[in-house]
């Protein structure tokens, strides 16, 4: 790799504070061998200038020395192909392997990471982060929304509400629903919390019954017998069988110990059990379970639903400031303060955390140090010589400025002793 082409090249990429060290430390050699020329040329005129030849003929050698050292590690010196040069391009490949395998064992085992994760209160950051809403404010929380927003926007409404619809509707034919309704109306019979429906179902009954008083009496007015019909008594009859039942169901709906609510109530017990121990039922419910999820109306039911959930998604992420200061944003700042005040809570969440950040430096930690290794070894020499000089060059051309002044005081030193001896 030719010195010049490569420096011309990566010349616009080039720091400036990296130039300017660049200019200085070549101005310095320069500086020291117009100062040796000048010294050889004044040698006879005063003795002084022998001490001035010594230190700027050493210094220009120490610069020479440490030029060529600095360079060699990036570049062939002038671009002559010289056996041990150009040694960051050469060894990119064990440079990055020596990079991954540093990271490995240094950073990304589950042991040091464990270790370091003690220390880490992922609880108390988030807790002071919900709690505080100035602390919510800001870059995060715009970038959030403007993420939340160009995918929710990205998304086709139809497709995507299509799609979950689907994801539901498979979750739930694989459940078998039988036993869970049956096991929580049984709890609530234990409980006494099924008493409202049973409550509701005579109420509704007894409304069922007034709206349709004009059917029953026309049904039993129909089945009565032609005798009945003739004397006009079908009419009392009906209008006795309709008061008999609308007092029945006042009784029932006043007193709790009505024998109709216990024959309810072993109705319901018996349902549950059906529901969780027979099979029949259980493909009676199964089927009607599948028969109202492929129901048409339940597919449109559900896509005005996920319109009116995806609309207030939308709104609430292009308007963070206001979905944040109403209940969202309570919420939030409750969910904070009791992380921060709940040492219980804290603890479970620290815990939580520490078990992902191992188990995930665990499972895909080999897979980053070969990123980093793959990264690096797919780089091309000139890219990773340029990123590696950018970055410690400027220290690299102190070497050379300190290797031209080290140099002459030690030259400066050898003259003076060899005058002496």
């Amino acid at each position: 790799m030719a010195s010049s082409p490569s420096i011309a090249r990566a010349g616009d990429a080039v720091p400036a504070p990296l130039r300017r060290m660049r200019r200085l430390a070549t101005f310095m050699l320069v500086a020291m061998a117009a100062l040796f020329l000048l010294s050889r040329r004044m040698e006879g005129v005063h003795p002084a200038w022998g001490f001035v030849q010594a230190f700027a003929e050493a210094a220009m050698v120490g610069g020479l020395a440490d030029w060529f050292a600095v360079t060699a590690l990036f570049r062939h010196p002038l671009g002559l192909p010289i056996p041990h040069t150009a040694i960051i391009p050469r060894n990119k490949d064990r440079i990055g392997n020596t990079l991954a395998a540093f990271l490995r064992d240094n950073f990304l085992t589950a042991r040091v990471v464990a270790r370091r994760m003690h220390r880490v209160d992922a609880a108390g950051v988030a807790g002071r982060w919900l709690a505080d809403p100035a602390a919510r404010s800001g870059r995060l929380r715009h970038g959030a929304s403007r993420l939340a927003t160009n995918i929710l926007e990205g998304l086709d409404p139809d497709q995507f509400g299509t799609m979950v619809r689907g994801a539901l509707a498979n979750r739930l034919r694989a459940m078998q629903v039988s036993p869970a309704l049956g096991r929580t109306l049984e709890a609530a019979i234990a409980d006494d919390r099924h008493l409202p429906l049973v409550d509701a179902i005579i109420r509704w009954t007894s409304k069922t019954l007034d709206a349709n008083e004009e059917l029953v009496r026309a049904m039993i007015q129909k089945r009565a017998g032609a005798v009945l019909r003739w004397t006009g008594l079908d009419e009392t009859l009906a209008t006795s069988v309709v008061k008999g039942l609308h007092k029945m169901l006042a009784d029932v709906a006043e007193d709790p110990e009505h024998p109709l609510r216990a024959k309810a109530n072993e109705g319901l017990a018996l349902l549950a059990h059906d529901l969780q121990h027979i099979p029949d039922v259980q493909a009676k419910v199964e089927r009607l379970k599948n028969d109202l999820i492929d129901n048409p109306a339940l597919a449109g039911w559900w896509m005005g639903v996920w319109e009116k959930i995806r609309g207030g998604l939308l709104r609430a992420a292009r308007d963070p400031d206001r979905a944040l200061a109403g209940p969202i944003g309570e919420a939030m700042r409750q969910l904070g303060q009791t992380l921060q005040s709940d040492a219980m809570l804290k603890a479970k969440v620290n815990r939580f955390v520490r078990r992902a950040v191992v188990g995930g430096v665990a499972d895909y930690g080999d897979g980053i140090v070969r990123l980093v290794s793959d990264t690096v070894r797919g780089w091309d020499a000139q890219t990773i010589t340029g990123r590696l000089e950018n970055a410690v060059g400027r220290d690299l051309q102190y070497i050379r400025i300190n290797g031209t002044l080290v140099g002459g005081m030690v030259g400066l030193a050898i003259h003076v002793v060899d005058m002496w001896l």
